[in-house]
């Protein structure tokens, strides 16, 4: 299965390179980053020894075609998109802050709940709800931005604030621009027989002071997705939901004793599993964005994209 894991390219005017869980960023001139979305796979903040045929391309697809989408209401930071796994855009100073919005009780936050809180990053969570409810409206709880090995952490707005980390004002915006994709991603999974239950929204500034969405937006990895049909019936039956995102995998996970705990290893995973995710990746794509998925070139996926970023940078 040919995947790529890591890069380490050399391109005209490059300046740094970010290794990042998934993507890598190459700093360009100091004014634009190629950002390459590898295949590694991420959970629990601990990135999987194999990769994934075609994750990186299937995240990178969906977030451009998304971004494409949500560009009228919110600003981007993407300029080209000159390989299947390869974005290019503006040079950003990246808030230290995920903008985590959530629309259902899911994942983490049910894991909070069935703890027993009732309160997340500052946010009441109503009492009497079960796994998969409806929340009254979004509520937005954010995380602080892990570097690779670390684990993100929940923060609420007021602790944001006080330690400095987004002024007020430019918080204010960022909660804003994410209410507001999340009300536009909740429309397009709709129209694609999907629910969109929660996501995260990751934001920067320009060298003008402009601030911009990057990274991605509803992927598989960033988003978790219910299908709209028997979501209630389900519900009243007390059943799990059919969903896409990346919550099987850590369901996988924890079911082989592994929740990125110290001491804690990895489960084995076989290549018959990894397809297996491939091919969820494969069936998520297909559904939120309504088209077949095309498999690109991956008889030397290396060199097919230092190609088209070369020609791309002339």
């Amino acid at each position: 299965m040919n995947t790529i894991t890591t890069t380490n390219f050399t391109f005209p005017g490059q300046k740094s390179v970010y290794h990042g869980k998934v993507r890598e960023v190459y700093n360009i001139n100091d004014e634009e980053l190629v950002m390459i979305a590898t295949d590694r796979l991420s959970a629990f903040d601990v990135v999987m020894p194999k990769g994934i045929p075609y994750k990186g391309q299937i995240l990178n697809q969906i977030a451009t075609k998304m971004m494409a989408a949500t560009q009228d209401i919110v600003p981007n930071w993407l300029t080209a998109t000159p390989d299947p796994n390869v974005a290019v855009g503006h040079l950003c100073e990246p808030f230290k802050v995920e903008m985590v919005i959530r629309g259902y009780m899911s994942g983490h936050a049910a894991r909070e709940y069935k703890a027993g809180k009732r309160t997340l990053c500052g946010v009441t969570m109503p009492e009497g709800m079960k796994e998969n409810d409806q929340f009254p409206e979004p509520i937005i709880t954010p995380a602080t931005k892990a570097e690779m090995g670390d684990h993100d952490e929940d923060i609420s707005r007021e602790d944001i604030l006080k330690r400095g980390i987004v002024s007020e004002a430019d918080y204010v915006v960022l909660e804003d621009y994410t209410r507001k994709l999340f009300s536009r991603g909740s429309e397009i999974a709709a129209s694609r027989g999907l629910i969109l239950v929660d996501t995260k929204y990751e934001f920067g500034k320009t060298k003008d002071g402009k601030i911009v969405l990057i990274d991605e937006i509803h992927t598989p990895d960033s988003s978790r997705y219910f299908y709209t049909d028997g979501y209630a019936e389900r519900q009243d039956k007390n059943e799990p939901q059919k969903q896409l995102s990346k919550e099987f995998v850590r369901q996988w996970l924890i079911a082989n004793n592994f929740q990125g705990l110290k001491g804690q290893t990895v489960p084995f995973m076989s290549d018959a599993y990894i397809e297996t995710v491939s091919e969820r990746y494969i069936e998520l794509y297909e559904n939120i964005t309504g088209e077949t998925f095309v498999k690109g070139n991956v008889s030397d996926i290396q060199k097919r994209i230092e190609g088209n970023v070369l020609g791309y940078l002339g």
